[in-house]
C-alpha cells in the first residue's frame, strides 16, 4: 500500500511516541484494514469514485452510541423510505419518528429531520452538499467528529475523527492518563488524531480507525494479539489495556417512578399522546404518564393515584432504588396533567396490570441518566367519558390518538419503553 503522509500540525515531542512510530502508524492500520477490515457496510464509501455524504451523514447520526448490528436494519429502513435528503426533508415528522423508534437517543432523529432540512436549503443554495468542516458542523446535531467524518469519507477530502472508538484506540496506544471527559484531554487527543491522519486517504484512515476500535479495541477483551499496533501499544506493554481510556467514575443514576396509563374505550383502542418536541421522546408517542414523586422511602406529589410506601411495587424494588435522592420528573407534560385532573374529578383510578405471572413488580427502563420504573395501569371508560376526555384534550390543543395496541404499534413512533409495556 502506498504510504500516506502524515499530517503534523503539532510537534512530535509533545506526543509519547518516536517519529518513527507516529510516521507508521497510518501505513500499519491500513495494511491491517486492507486484509481484515470490514468492507461491505451499507454506508461504506471508500471504494466509491463519487461518494455519496448523504449516506455518511445519516450513518454517523444513526452510530452515535450505538453498535453497527443494532443501526443495520434501521439504516436499510431509512434508505428504502428516504433515499435522498429532499426525500428525508419533505417527511412528516410522524413518519420520521416511526421510521427511529426503537433506535434510542431520540434528539438524533429530532436534529436529523431538522438537519435534512438545513441541507435541502445549502444545496438550493449552492447547487451542492456543505464542502467544509465549518458548512457541516452548522447542521443540526453534527459535532466535529462527525463533521470530519463526512468530509473524510463523505466527500473525500481531507478529515479527522475523533469519536468514541478513536480515543479508546489512541489513550491505549499512547497510555494518556487524563480523564477524556476533560477538555484538557480531549484536545490532546485531538491533537493526536490530527497527527496520525494522513493527508490522503483520510477517509480510508477513518473506515480503518472505527474498525480497529470497534472490531479489535474493544471496551473488554481487547483482541491485542491481532493488533497492528501492539508492537508499540505502551498500554499493552505495561499490561493496562483496559485501564485505557480514564474517565471519572459515574456517580449512581437516579432512579424515577412512573404509571402508565392504559386508558381503554370498550372496543380495545388505547389512549396515546404525542410527547413535546423537547425533552424524553421528544415528538414520540407514549401513554399517558403519572410521575411519583418518591424521598426516602416515601411517595409524594399530585399524582391521581398514589403509591404508599410498603407498596408491593417498591418492596420488589432493590436496595439500590430506594434512595432519598428526589426523583419526581419535572417533565409531567400539559397533557398528562390535564388528564390527572380529569381522573380526579371524575374520581377514575387505573388499576395495577400484572406484568408476570407472579406479581406486579414495575418494568424498568434504563436511560442515559437515570432508571425508569414503569407500572402499568388499566382503566376502561365509557363512550360519554371518552367524548368528554377528547372535548377536554382538543381545547387545549394536545395532540392524541386513540388506536389498539397492535394500530399503535404499527403506525406510530413509539419509545422503547412503550413497546414493553404493550409486551
Amino acid at each position: 500500500m502506498t504510504q500516506p503522509t502524515a499530517n503534523s500540525k503539532a510537534s512530535d515531542t509533545t506526543f509519547n511516541h518516536s517519529p518513527k512510530s507516529l510516521n507508521s502508524f497510518a501505513p500499519r492500520l491500513l495494511d491491517w484494514f486492507a486484509e481484515n477490515g470490514r468492507h461491505d457496510l451499507p454506508w461504506q464509501q471508500h471504494k466509491t469514485d463519487t461518494p455519496n455524504p448523504y449516506i455518511v451523514w445519516l450513518s454517523e447520526v444513526m452510530l452515535q452510541q450505538t453498535q453497527v448490528t443494532t443501526v443495520l436494519p434501521y439504516f436499510a429502513r431509512f434508505m428504502a423510505s428516504f433515499p435522498t435528503v429532499h426525500d428525508l426533508a419533505a417527511a412528516e415528522w410522524d413518519t420520521v419518528a416511526e421510521h427511529w423508534a426503537g433506535l434510542g437517543y431520540y434528539a438524533r432523529a429530532r436534529n436529523l429531520h431538522k438537519g435534512a432540512k438545513q441541507l435541502v436549503e445549502v444545496i438550493d443554495e449552492t447547487g451542492e452538499f456543505p464542502q467544509t468542516l465549518a458548512g457541516w458542523e452548522a447542521i443540526s446535531g453534527v459535532g466535529p467528529s462527525t463533521a470530519g467524518a463526512i468530509m473524510a469519507m463523505g466527500l473525500h477530502h481531507y478529515g479527522v475523527i475523533c469519536d468514541g472508538n478513536v480515543k479508546r484506540v489512541l489513550t491505549r496506544w499512547a497510555a494518556i492518563d487524563g480523564d477524556i471527559t476533560k477538555s484538557a484531554t480531549t484536545k490532546d487527543l485531538w491533537a493526536l488524531a490530527e497527527r496520525l491522519t494522513p493527508t490522503e486517504n483520510s477517509g480510508l484512515f477513518a473506515q480503518a480507525m472505527m474498525d480497529m476500535g470497534a472490531t479489535l479495541c474493544t471496551r473488554s477483551k481487547p483482541a491485542c494479539l491481532l493488533c497492528p499496533l501492539q508492537a508499540d501499544c505502551l498500554s499493552h506493554a505495561q499490561g493496562r489495556e483496559t485501564d485505557y481510556p480514564v474517565k471519572a467514575k459515574k456517580q449512581p443514576k437516579p432512579s424515577k417512578f412512573s404509571d402508565a396509563l392504559l386508558i381503554e374505550s370498550a372496543d380495545g383502542d388505547i389512549l396515546w399522546l404525542q410527547r413535546p418536541d423537547n425533552g424524553i421522546w421528544g415528538g414520540l408517542w407514549s401513554l399517558p404518564l403519572q410521575f411519583v414523586e418518591k424521598v426516602d422511602g416515601k411517595t409524594s406529589g399530585n399524582t391521581a393515584k398514589k403509591v404508599e410506601a410498603n407498596d408491593d411495587k417498591l418492596s420488589n424494588m432493590p436496595n439500590d432504588v430506594r434512595s432519598n435522592e428526589k426523583v419526581y420528573e419535572a417533565e409531567f407534560t400539559t397533557a398528562e396533567q390535564i388528564i390527572n385532573e380529569w381522573l380526579i374529578k371524575n374520581e377514575l383510578v387505573a388499576k395495577s396490570v400484572s406484568t408476570t405471572l407472579l406479581d406486579d413488580a414495575p418494568i424498568k427502563h434504563s436511560l442515559t441518566h437515570f432508571h425508569w420504573y414503569l407500572t402499568p395501569r388499566k382503566l376502561t371508560i365509557n363512550a360519554t367519558q371518552i367524548t368528554e376526555l377528547n372535548q377536554t384534550l382538543a381545547a387545549a390543543e394536545i395532540d392524541f390518538k386513540w388506536l389498539t395496541e397492535q394500530k399503535a404499534q404499527d403506525s406510530l413512533g413509539l419509545p422503547r419503553a412503550m413497546v414493553k409495556i404493550l409486551e
